[in-house]
């Protein structure tokens, strides 16, 4: 079971969002190299980035910032990034500067041909991210929500060759409320590729309920509000994880 920290830029800081709403941001850190070099020190094996107000300009916004990571992580794990790529020369760049997935959300709903040519020109780069809420797809920033069922989108992605999907319960999200378990085995159970879960992940507890159903293709969880806060310990809850699953 992968434990991914995840790193949300808004204005070049770390910040943690509630439920996705950009006035409702605590940040906690200044350096988001820094906060990269904290989590590759504490054994993470993989980061998520997010470009919050690139999620909301439909463009890159914390370039710098994603710069600065990348740079500071080098090729000692995979970074995967997602918020603003809409068009091909935005994912090629990204790649050029040493991510390893790029993370395609809003832009696969509302443009599926964009999704696949992505898949078609960067195969084995292209992870979608689905946030869904009551079973239906949202998309904008999870400004809007869209008619989509989860599964019936994500079947049909896998067909255009995504990496994986990374499945967010949007009304969980920043809320330490504990992951849908529910939800993401429906999911998993469906595709062939693997999917991470995210959104409300609270403590050891969701680790290990989530090392159960690993066999189910949940291949990791994205770790947020939890590990900044304290309510989880990074280090401790990976360890946990790879015991559970009998070592890496």
């Amino acid at each position: 079971m992968l434990l991914i920290p995840a790193i949300d830029l808004k204005d070049g800081k770390c910040v943690r969002l509630k439920q996705g709403d950009m006035n409702d941001s605590t940040t906690f850190g200044e350096d988001p190299a820094a906060m990269a070099r904290r989590w590759l020190d504490a054994g993470a094996r993989r980061l998520h980035l997010v470009d919050l107000n690139g999620a909301f300009a439909g463009k890159p916004v914390n370039e710098a910032a994603i710069k600065a990571i990348i740079k500071e992580v080098g090729d000692e794990i995979p970074v995967q990034l997602g918020g603003g790529i809409r068009d091909l020369d935005t994912i090629e760049r990204y790649l050029d500067d040493g991510l390893s997935y790029v993370i395609i959300g809003t832009a696969a709903v509302k443009n599926p041909g964009f999704l696949k040519d992505a898949c078609s020109a960067f195969g084995g780069h292209i992870i979608v991210g689905l946030d869904a809420k009551d079973g239906k797809v949202a998309t904008d920033g999870w400004s809007k929500l869209s008619g989509h069922e989860v599964v019936d989108l994500a079947k049909k992605f896998e067909d255009y060759g995504v990496e994986g999907v990374i499945y967010t319960d949007i009304g969980r999200d920043g809320m330490l409320s504990g992951i849908n378990i529910e939800a993401t085995v429906k999911l998993a159970q469906a595709l062939t590729v693997p999917v991470i879960a995210s959104g409300g992940l609270s403590n050891l507890a969701d680790i290990e309920q989530l090392c159960a159903v690993e066999g189910e293709g949940v291949e990791g969880v994205i770790c947020g509000r939890a590990i900044y806060s304290g309510d989880l310990d990074f280090a401790l809850a990976q360890k946990r994880a790879d015991d559970l699953n009998g070592g890496l």
